[in-house]
């Protein structure tokens, strides 16, 4: 076994398991990665200079791969269920055992790293992997250390990553060959049988959303954030296609980050040190940081080339529709450094609404934006599977309901207090469909939803009237600058306002068919925030 790399003093790889491993990588600079992926013939280099690798048979997360393990640690603490689905301890030892001794012989690949920007919060990492571009993916990914720090580096928890592994189901407890099992206990992380780098974000994702909550008393949220020249902090919550990212990138903001974040007594921060970005359909003009940030260092995702060239074919979803691209943070330019800000001062709920019913903005009471932040609803548009012709609801809890091992209602109290306390304006803004549902109605053009939050974040829809939304009860401004005010109440864009009505009723019927699975642990003001259907509906 030769080590090669910047290999911290107390490096000790054997209490995890991994002995007589082949050649150990410490720590290699991205391009020594990107040089062994294309040795090792797994990644080529495209036109701008990423690397293009392909993750395998999976192209995304497997959420009915993942597992926690059931101790006496998280028995009572962690929200079961299909989310969070119990993994035994014996099966967990009996399983890193069995990863070990695959390992054993090969080379592999460590990268050490930081979580949380804010340094009272900051959780030190280390990825043991076995291809060079899952390490690179974590040095991307998270927070890098100086080399000093590196060669003193302790790491608290471990991700142990071998996609070639494959678990056998019958013996080893996972439900088919792939797996991501978390040990709260142990603090490992074990990924086996899927190449999908996002499983090794999530899973510390996940970590941070157990541990800070509970032992720090920091809200975690999935969301985007930035920060105005006056210093005043914007968060932006939403499920993929709402325009997060779009709309947290600002030229006149800088940005915190576009992903993960926590909310502590100090303020907001970064999980992370990188972005992972959808790439199908990127164009220049449609995302210029996105764009600029594909150079050498960025890992693309399960791209196509153009024939007979190294240029992505962004268009292209052979592969699959979730092609993605990492980089590290500093790959665009208008950051906030460090990756921290003040309590904000906004927040915004993001939703791509292809009924076309909820507002293009709105103001949310704080029993309001707790009851919209635990439904996380958004809606996509019907797709091409015979017979499907009307939007399908999604409703993913604190808008990131695969990665929460707590009860949705713990963040959601939690934002409740921050919110109190620090007097946060919340919007509800609607990215999706005006005048009727998709098929009948339009898109709303982006214009004017950033019309909309730069005017909430300006302070200028302070100074406006509002009206109450007759079903889901929040407050519809009556006029907003550079918007035209006939579009602020969606109700108005629709010819036939009958059937406007019966669609509102439909879908406030759904939110509350979901809420119902977590009205229990809900307070009197969240439950009284839900919207109001009619016995009809």
């Amino acid at each position: 076994m030769n080590e090669f790399g910047t290999k911290p003093k107390n490096a000790d790889l054997k209490k995890i398991g991994l002995s007589n491993a082949g050649d150990i990588y410490w720590n290699l600079e991205p391009s020594e990665l990107v040089e062994h992926c294309i040795l090792n013939d797994e990644g080529v280099l495209a036109s701008s200079g990423a690397l293009a690798i392909e993750t395998g048979e999976f192209t995304g997360r497997s959420p009915k791969d993942k597992f926690c393990v059931k101790d006496s640690k998280t028995e009572n603490t962690v929200w079961w269920g299909d989310v969070n689905y119990p993994f035994t301890p014996e099966a967990f030892d009996k399983l890193q055992e069995k990863m070990g001794a695959y390992l054993m012989g090969r080379d592999i690949y460590v990268r050490d790293a930081f979580a949380c920007a804010d340094p009272e919060f900051k959780l030190n990492l280390r990825v043991v992997a076995e291809f060079p571009w899952s390490a690179m993916f974590a040095g991307n990914m998270f927070l890098r250390p100086t080399h000093r720090e590196l060669e003193l580096f302790e790491p608290e928890w471990h991700i142990i990553c071998a996609p070639g592994f494959m678990a056998d189901a019958k013996k080893d407890g996972t439900r088919q060959h792939n797996f991501a099992v978390i040990n709260f206990t142990k603090k490992t992380i074990l990924i086996g049988g899927t190449g999908y780098t996002g499983e090794i974000k999530k899973g510390i994702f996940t970590v941070l959303n157990y541990l800070l909550p509970q032992e720090r008393k920091v809200l975690s949220m999935h969301c985007s954030a930035n920060i105005g020249a006056d210093g005043d902090t914007a968060v932006f919550f939403g499920l993929s296609g709402t325009g997060k990212t779009t709309l947290s990138a600002d030229p006149e903001r800088k940005l915190i980050g576009d992903d993960e974040h926590g909310w502590s007594d100090n303020g907001v921060f970064n999980f992370e040190g990188g972005c992972y970005a959808k790439c199908i359909d990127l164009t220049k003009e449609k995302e210029p940081q996105i764009w600029d940030a594909i150079k050498f260092g960025a890992i693309l995702e399960n791209i196509e080339f153009k024939e007979g060239t190294t240029v992505v074919d962004f268009a292209s979803a052979k592969k699959t529709e979730n092609t993605r691209v990492s980089y590290p943070i500093d790959h665009i330019d208008n950051i906030a450094v460090p990756s921290m800000g003040s309590h904000p001062k906004n927040i915004f709920f993001l939703t791509c609404d292809a009924y076309g019913v909820l507002p293009p903005i709105s103001k949310l009471s704080p029993g309001q934006a707790m009851y919209h932040f635990i439904s996380g609803y958004t809606a996509k548009v019907a797709g091409t599977e015979a017979g499907v012709t009307e939007p399908q609801s999604t409703f993913s809890a604190c808008f990131g309901k695969a990665f929460l091992p707590l009860h949705p209602t713990k963040y959601a109290d939690m934002l409740g207090v921050k919110m109190k306390k620090h007097d946060v304006r919340v919007w509800l803004v609607n990215t999706g469909w005006s005048g009727g549902a998709y098929g009948t109605g339009e898109r709303m053009k982006l214009k004017f939803t950033r019309a909309m939050i730069t005017a909430a974040l300006r302070g200028e829809l302070d100074k406006v009237d509002y009206k109450e939304h007759p079903v889901f009860g929040m407050h519809m401004p009556l006029t907003c600058p550079n918007v035209p005010a006939e579009i602020l109440d969606p109700r108005s864009t629709w010819k036939d306002k009958s059937a406007y009505d019966a669609t509102a009723e439909k879908l406030a019927k759904q939110f509350n068919d979901n809420f119902s699975k977590y009205s229990e642990g809900a307070n009197a003001e969240i439950l009284a925030a839900a919207p109001k259907v009619t016995a009809k509906a």
